[in-house]
């Protein structure tokens, strides 16, 4: 992967596709880049050139905890790495948390977006829980039960610091009263929005985002059907589309479902992006 360093911290991306207009594809989670490349290739074999990151604390991107939110802080390291590359304006994928990175880039930076592909919209009060303890309280609390190299032990940032090694250096630099007090105001950020039906989106958000839109709605107990739903009713030029009709609500997320849908996935943006080309 090539590296952009942007804002004070090195981000690593690759562009699928040689041709084309430029994609920007973001998973949920703090997922890395690679587990929405093989969607990034199925898409750029149509003709489009695909950009797949690490957004700062994933995959092997740098470790930078900074700002009031989490969301916006990526939103607008999206939009600089976009930039740097002269691939803006871009349409903008995501999945749960990508998917409200996407959104929320759509909001402060319109001219950045010529258009969205969601999958997985993210609500409800299960969701709101249980991401605002697996993002921000379980970190918080490692913190204050180990100090940094407690955090440093957890399943995430082993991984980060597996594929950037010198990650571990920036987090053990942090006083842990620093980080939890940094930690806190991102879970603050998340909870305040979390009682929208589309967590961090009120209706007035959604009703204000005029790009085409392609939504396609999650099944499981971290994304139901009804918030994809409820953005597509709000959101004045977008379309809806199911891959999974049946409802998982014993898990968090159906990783095995949507992995066999993939090609479908594919399928359905790829058939969107062609009509706005032709418009």
């Amino acid at each position: 992967m090539q590296i952009a360093k942007i804002r004070g911290i090195e981000l690593r991306y690759e562009v699928l596709g040689e041709r084309g207009p430029f994609i920007a594809l973001q998973p949920g989670g703090r997922r890395g880049a690679v587990s929405v490349r093989p969607l990034g290739e199925k898409i750029a074999e149509a003709g489009y050139r695909v950009v797949v990151y690490d957004r700062r604390n994933t995959g092997g991107s740098d470790i930078a905890i900074e700002g009031d939110s989490e969301n916006v802080v990526w939103a607008e390291d999206l939009h600089e790495l976009l930039k740097s590359i002269d691939a803006l304006p871009a349409y903008i994928g995501g999945s749960s948390s990508g998917c409200r990175l996407a959104m929320i880039l759509t909001l402060r930076r319109p001219e950045d977006v010529r258009g969205l592909l969601l999958w997985r919209v993210t609500g409800g009060a299960y969701a709101a829980r249980h991401l605002s303890n697996q993002y921000y309280t379980s970190h918080i609390e490692a913190a204050q039960r180990g100090g940094m190299a407690a955090v440093c032990a957890m399943e995430h940032w082993t991984e980060v610091i597996n594929n950037n090694p010198k990650n571990r250096d920036r987090l053990m630099a942090l006083e842990p009263q620093d980080f939890i007090a940094r930690m806190t105001r991102w879970r603050q950020s998340f909870d305040a929005g979390s009682e929208h039906t589309v967590i961090g989106l009120s209706p007035a958000d959604l009703r204000a985002m005029t790009v085409p839109a392609c939504v396609i709605p999650g099944n499981d107990r971290v994304h139901p059907r009804t918030p994809g739903q409820v953005a597509h009713r709000l959101m004045p030029n977008s379309e809806y589309h199911e891959v999974l009709p049946e409802d998982r609500m014993d898990v968090d997320v159906a990783f095995e479902d949507w992995d066999a849908k993939e090609g479908l996935l594919a399928a359905i943006f790829i058939d969107f992006l062609r009509r706005q080309q032709r418009r």
